[in-house]
């Protein structure tokens, strides 16, 4: 089996799977729009490339596997859009695109699965079913996923309870479902060692919840007063808080468990929120 990841956009999440794939042999090439990333990240086992700019098409030629972070924009896909051809003639094993739940839109409460039709309500959603749509038209092995809010090391509430900005908005009915990052990466490499173009998969834990016990139980943890709470109406989220509280739905993960026999390190965010206040670094 080749092994050599083209992660492009090597963000949070594609950092954790690579942590995961550097020991077992594997060969990363990432890219980066920030210089100091690309020369803090390149490292044994790892190739970084500034992106715009750099000629991916060696990298392209290498990759047995393809990872694509990027968000998109208006047009869709930044790296099909921005460098048309760069796949022709490409034959990797497996292609995977980190999508969203965005694309399923408000349920009101509801359940929604990899069968629910993408019925995204903003704009963010839509760029994200036509990147989507995009990467399926390829031809090349795509499997989707669909994560849920990540956190993990470095992104958690812990902070603002410590310094004191952390607020429990309330919106009655609200909630959301949430990934962490190292569940994340286990999702993606098991589906790396078991291909099947096309699937597309929710990426979540099994607890959708509402934010402000997430929260609370933060407090709790650190021994800390509980934070204020706050009704919806008088939050002033910013346009991309509204946003997210502006859908409601409970996303659902069998799939990853009954195709994939992934079983969760952290299956809700009890389990997540005590394993970041042991571990803060990344594992």
């Amino acid at each position: 089996m080749r092994k050599t990841l083209l992660s492009l956009g090597h963000g949070y999440t594609a950092q954790a799977l690579a942590r995961r794939l550097l020991p077992l042999g594997w060969t990363v090439i990432g890219t980066s729009r920030s210089a100091e990333q690309v020369a803090t990240l390149e490292g044994p086992g790892v190739e970084m490339l500034l992106w715009p700019g750099s000629d991916l098409r060696d990298a392209v030629a290498r990759a047995s596997h393809v990872l694509v972070s990027m968000a998109p924009g208006a047009e869709g896909d930044p790296v099909l859009t921005g460098v048309p051809g760069l796949f022709e003639g490409a034959a990797p094993d497996w292609v995977g695109y980190l999508s969203t739940t965005v694309v399923y839109g408000d349920h009101q409460g509801g359940w929604v699965s990899e069968e629910t039709p993408a019925t995204p309500g903003n704009a963010r959603g839509r760029q994200r079913v036509l990147a989507e749509e995009q990467w399926r038209a390829t031809g090349l092995p795509v499997h989707i996923f669909r994560l849920a809010g990540i956190y993990g090391p470095g992104r958690g509430p812990f902070e603002k309870v410590r310094d004191g900005t952390a607020r429990r908005v309330i919106k009655p009915g609200q909630v959301f479902s949430r990934a962490h990052v190292e569940d994340i990466a286990q999702v993606l490499e098991a589906s790396m060692m078991q291909p099947r173009p096309g699937a597309i998969y929710n990426v979540c834990d099994d607890d959708p919840a509402p934010p402000q016990d997430v929260i609370a139980l933060a407090a709790e943890l650190l021994g800390l007063p509980l934070p204020p709470a706050v009704p919806i109406e008088d939050a002033n989220l910013t346009p991309m808080g509204a946003s997210f509280y502006s859908e409601n739905k409970r996303v659902r993960n069998d799939r990853i468990k009954t195709e994939l026999g992934v079983r969760l390190l952290y299956p809700t965010y009890r389990e997540g929120l005590v394993g970041l206040l042991a571990n803060p670094d990344p594992l």
